[in-house]
């Protein structure tokens, strides 16, 4: 079992936290935008828009293949009913939704050249690595083949992490 806190029966307070940060990560972009223009500023946008759409998507894809085993939950404690996952997003990492919340933080910074909301999205990572771990010690007591299929897949950011 997790060292880390349940933060409420299903954890409510994770999802509570979560809400928070992203919030303070979108105003913190628009607060604090990068001053520079010309190509660099330019590129940095497009790839940042890139990783935004690329982001998104796999957050969808995430929800999508959680929707259909009736598993999808906005709490990290998994539903009674819920079947795990493996297929679709969940081939490439055992968290999607959470991946792809970073990969958008990451390119909302880049879009708006923003250092401060770079240091949010790095909050984030580290905050949903954190939930991750709550959620998974969950998981396993939950599905008998969960520490099969996280021994073979990543955590969250596809080939990456």
């Amino acid at each position: 079992m997790s060292n880390l806190p349940s933060l409420g029966p299903r954890g409510e307070g994770w999802v509570i936290i979560q809400a928070i940060l992203i919030a303070a990560l979108v105003l913190v972009g628009f607060m604090f935008p990068g001053g520079s223009a010309g190509l660099v500023s330019d590129v940095l946008a497009v790839g940042g828009a890139l990783l935004i759409v690329g982001g998104g998507l796999l957050a969808i894809a995430g929800v999508s293949g959680l929707q259909a085993a009736e598993a999808f939950s906005a709490l990290p404690r998994p539903r009674d009913e819920g079947r795990l996952v493996e297929t679709g997003a969940f081939r490439l990492v055992r968290h999607p939704v959470y991946g792809g919340l970073i990969i958008g933080a990451v390119g909302w910074s880049l879009a708006r050249g923003s250092i401060a909301a770079l240091a949010g999205a790095a909050a984030l990572l580290v905050f949903f690595d954190l939930k991750r771990r709550r959620e998974e010690a969950w998981l396993v007591g939950r599905f008998l083949g969960y520490e099969a299929y996280r021994a073979r897949t990543r955590r969250m950011i596809p080939w990456i992490y």
